[in-house]
């Protein structure tokens, strides 16, 4: 069935979708449009002059938004799990619960390329997206980033190319995976959410899972996590490894060139050296990309995108220089192994604001590398004490070379960074938290880090 079919199939029919913002309105309007009659619910007050934008879309507000949930298509936003009282009710029955991305995902009439992994997902996905813009072809980037996917399905033809970056919260009951799967690594996160390790795990193996014979997986092979998924392929595995040579894949050999290799034989694509963005992480980002779009895309193009991509927005991001001190933006680093990631990339000791939502992560690996490689840090945030309690428990931890300071919210934060400063000082926002105890996500706080340092 195809997108007009489907949408055509919806009139009359009642459906429900649970939570609304502003990335999912135009599938609202996609559904009211089709005939169906439709519900928005949301626990926060939705205001009169955005329902008069919906004048066929019934809305239910506030505590009780999920009572009589009866409706014969119900469609949740990703970050609520399936498994609420609620929902069960409701499928019991005769709903049928789903996801805007699980339809886009049904729906798409071309080649999908999927990325997800704890860390490096957003810049491998924009390689990606890049690369093969780049050699030409018609390529359209969506899930967590860039605009929502399902309102442009119009515009989608059977030789373009969708390249998809997917949380665990949207993979985590989809039941339909990409043709190419790109998992960057797996690491402790979002245990606040998830209830095990295991589960976390589970929700990421999604984007391969449900492959046929012909579907592609990608996996760094430098994580034991990753590497073990290999057996449970339906298709074709590719594997990427900064540290040691791979039959089937990319690797960055003895000489510091990243070498892709296959059945055809071994080719010589750059030195990572040639690479603008900085530290080991970015070479994995890009070994990634390389092998997701191996066939695609040319070794002058692999080259060219090399040279020049500077890197997404809020990942270790340059923002200003003021009085000789360097300020960046890193509010995407929300674990411990995105921050150890950044740390090792530095060529000096450098000052951080670090702290945010807790999200039940162990802070002691990345303990270490704050001692080694930080000078001064000011906490603020929910996890600023065990932060502090991780540092200064860690061996070697001496308060005169790690300094750690306590401060009262990002303006605070910033304030105490730019005070303690000195020409030739690098200052990066490094939380190793989440955002969700001041922000609505890592964006909006980054974008009020960057304006303050920009006010300074």
């Amino acid at each position: 069935m195809n997108y007009i079919e489907y949408f055509a199939s919806l009139k009359g029919k009642k459906i429900t979708v649970v939570g609304f913002g502003v990335s999912n309105r135009p599938f609202v309007k996609m559904l009211a449009e089709s005939g169906a009659l439709v519900t928005v619910r949301d626990k926060n007050e939705i205001p009169e002059i955005v329902r008069a934008e919906f004048e066929n879309v019934e809305f239910v507000t506030g505590a009780d938004y999920l009572c009589d949930l009866t409706d014969e298509l119900i469609f949740k936003t990703p970050g609520m799990r399936r498994d609420i009282p609620e929902f069960l009710a409701a499928e019991k029955n005769g709903s049928k619960i789903t996801s805007e991305m699980q339809l886009f995902f049904e729906l798409c009439p071309c080649r999908i390329i999927a990325v997800t992994g704890s860390e490096g997902k957003t810049t491998t996905t924009t390689l990606i997206y890049n690369i093969l813009k780049e050699q030409g072809h018609t390529v359209f980037l969506g899930g967590n980033i860039g605009t929502p996917l399902l309102p442009r399905i119009s515009q989608m033809k059977e030789n373009d190319i969708v390249i998809a970056e997917l949380s665990s919260f949207q993979l985590f009951d989809m039941t339909v995976s990409a043709d190419t799967a790109v998992i960057t690594n797996i690491v402790e996160e979002h245990l606040n959410w998830h209830t095990s390790m295991e589960e976390y795990i589970e929700a990421k193996k999604t984007v391969f899972r449900h492959q046929g014979e012909n579907g592609r997986l990608i996996l760094n092979a430098d994580y034991e996590t990753t590497l073990s998924l290999a057996p449970e392929a339906n298709g074709k595995t590719e594997l990427f490894s900064r540290k040691s040579p791979v039959e089937n894949g990319a690797f960055l050999n003895e000489n510091g060139f990243i070498v892709h290799k296959d059945e055809s034989g071994s080719v010589t694509i750059f030195h990572k050296d040639s690479i603008k963005i900085p530290g080991d992480h970015n070479v994995e980002n890009f070994m990634a990309a390389i092998c997701a779009t191996w066939g695609l895309a040319s070794i002058s193009t692999y080259r060219k995108i090399a040279k020049e991509f500077g890197g997404v927005e809020h990942r270790m991001e340059f923002v200003r220089e003021k009085d000789g001190v360097k300020y960046y933006n890193d509010s995407i680093a929300t674990s411990p192994t995105s921050v150890i990631a950044c740390l090792k990339s530095q060529t000096q000791k450098i000052i951080t604001i670090s702290g945010g939502s807790d999200k039940n992560l162990n802070y002691a690996d990345v303990a270490p590398y704050i001692i080694k490689h930080v000078k001064h840090m000011i906490l603020t945030g929910q996890t600023a004490q065990k932060i502090y309690k991780a540092v200064t428990e860690c061996e070697g931890y001496d308060p005169a070379v790690t300094v750690l300071e306590f401060a009262d919210g990002m303006a605070d934060a910033v304030e105490k960074a730019h005070a303690c400063a000195k020409e030739g000082d690098i200052v990066y926002l490094s939380p190793i938290s989440a955002s969700f105890d001041c922000y609505k996500n890592f964006e909006e706080r980054g974008k009020h880090f960057k304006d303050l340092v920009n006010k300074l």
